[in-house]
């Protein structure tokens, strides 16, 4: 997969889905996501914790047409916005505090600059 070593992890207790590799550089961490029709999807914080080598691997899916994929640094939910939103859920209530991505129509192109080919590329350029 573009020239990086996949470790898959033996059990996903900690949201991990797999660690990736690109020569002699850093270990990265990938959490996978994918969304069908919803137009939200997120990860709880106890278990996404913002950091340079944690990335989401995003799949947008739509019927008839080839998936949509995005790699995104977690890092990028430091500055929530309308696109990559943080909830914190008052304690005692059913969720827990939270990272969210609106993929709605209207926050798609605040993902474009995550494409995972383009993603891709700018990891193998800095290992």
């Amino acid at each position: 997969m573009y020239g990086f070593q996949v470790y898959s992890t033996e059990v996903d207790d900690r949201g991990i889905d797999f660690i990736i590799r690109h020569g002699c550089g850093p270990f990265l961490e990938i959490q996978v996501k994918s969304v069908r029709t919803a137009n939200y999807v997120y990860m709880h914080k106890t278990k996404f914790r913002l950091k340079d080598d944690l990335y989401l691997a995003l799949g947008l899916l739509s019927e008839g047409k080839p998936p949509e994929l995005y790699l995104i640094p977690s890092r990028i939910w430091e500055t929530p916005n309308a696109t990559f939103v943080s909830r914190d859920y008052g304690e005692g209530r059913k969720s827990k505090p939270e990272w969210g991505l609106d993929v709605s129509p209207r926050n798609r192109g605040a993902l474009e600059p995550h494409r995972f080919e383009s993603s891709i590329c700018k990891l193998v350029q800095h290992s």
